[in-house]
C-alpha cells in the first residue's frame, strides 16, 4: 500500500510530510506505518516502515535522522547521518538529511526558512512547549543562518482541545510558568479542563517572532483510521500504541 502523508503549502517548496498510519507493514494494535522503535512492535517491521518513509523522502535509510525524545527543550544541530542523542528538536542546513520526529498526540512541528536554506523539526508535548522547545529551535536555526522573520512553521496532526482533558493541577502549572496561558483552557466536566495544545503552540511560535505559523487541524485522537494516539490507546485499554513520523529535508 502506498504511504499517505499530509503536506502544507506554507512549507513549499521544501520537501516534507506528516505521515499518517497508512501504508505500513505493522499489524495488530500497531496496524499501519508504526515508526516507533521504542514501541513493542517487531523491530524488523519498524525498520521496514522507516525504510519506506526514507524512500518516500528520497533519502537513504541512514539519512532519516532522529533523536531520543525526552519531553525537553533540547535541540540537536544535525550535520551528519546517525543517531543524534537525547533531544526533542533538530535543525540542519545540510542537503540530503531528513529530520524525523515521532508523535502520538504531541505536536510534530516542521519549520523552514527557504530564503536561508535552514530547516527544523520539533516534538512538542505540553511540557516541551511550556519549557521553551519552540523558542530554542528558532534560536538554533538562527545559529545556522536562518532569520525567524522569514521562517515558516506548521504544526501537524496532534490531539485537539475537545479530546485533551486535564486536571486543575495542570492549569496551575501553566499559570505559574506562563500567566497568559489561561486562555487556552476551557471548562470540562466537574473540576476538569480541556487544553488547546495546538493553539498554545501557535501562540508560542508567534510570540517568538516566527514569520508564519499554522496548524493542519487534524486531531490524532479523533481519527483512528489515519492516526495513532497515546490517549486513545489508554482509554481503549491497549498495551501499547504506534508512533507517527513527520519528516522534513532540504
Amino acid at each position: 500500500m502506498t504511504l499517505h502523508s499530509l503536506t502544507a503549502d506554507l512549507l513549499s517548496p521544501v520537501r516534507h510530510g506528516f505521515f499518517t498510519r497508512r501504508g505500513g507493514a505493522s499489524s495488530g494494535i500497531f496496524a499501519g506505518l508504526n515508526c516507533g522503535s521504542g514501541s513493542s512492535d517487531q523491530s524488523e517491521i519498524v525498520a521496514i516502515n522507516r525504510a519506506r518513509v526514507a524512500q518516500a523522502m528520497e533519502v537513504a535509510p541512514g539519512a532519516l535522522v532522529g533523536v531520543h525524545q525526552i519531553h525537553s527543550s533540547l535541540v540537536a544541530t544535525v550535520t551528519e547521518p546517525g543517531p543524534q542523542g537525547r533531544a526533542d528538536a533538530m535543525v540542519s542546513a545540510v542537503p540530503g538529511l531528513a529530520l524525523a520526529i515521532l508523535t502520538a498526540d504531541c505536536m510534530p512541528i516542521l519549520l523552514s526558512d527557504p530564503e536561508h536554506a535552514v530547516i527544523g523539526a520539533v516534538h512538542a508535548g505540553w511540557r516541551g512547549a511550556l519549557t521553551g522547545v519552540l523558542e530554542a529551535t528558532l534560536d538554533a536555526m538562527e545559529g545556522l543562518g536562518a532569520d525567524r522573520a522569514t521562517t515558516r512553521a506548521v504544526i501537524g496532526p496532534c490531539i485537539s482541545q475537545r479530546a485533551y482533558e486535564v486536571g486543575p493541577e495542570f492549569l496551575e502549572e501553566f499559570q505559574t510558568e506562563d500567566p497568559e496561558s489561561h486562555r487556552y483552557f476551557a471548562n470540562g466536566s466537574g473540576d476538569r479542563y480541556v487544553f488547546d495544545l495546538p493553539g498554545y503552540g501557535l501562540k508560542r511560535l508567534r510570540d517568538a517572532g516566527v514569520g508564519e505559523a499554522e496548524w493542519t487541524r487534524h486531531c490524532t485522537y479523533s481519527d483512528p483510521q489515519l492516526f495513532y494516539s497515546y490517549r486513545r490507546s489508554v482509554h481503549a485499554g491497549e498495551a501499547d500504541y504506534g508512533r507517527l513520523i513527520s519528516v522534513i529535508r532540504l
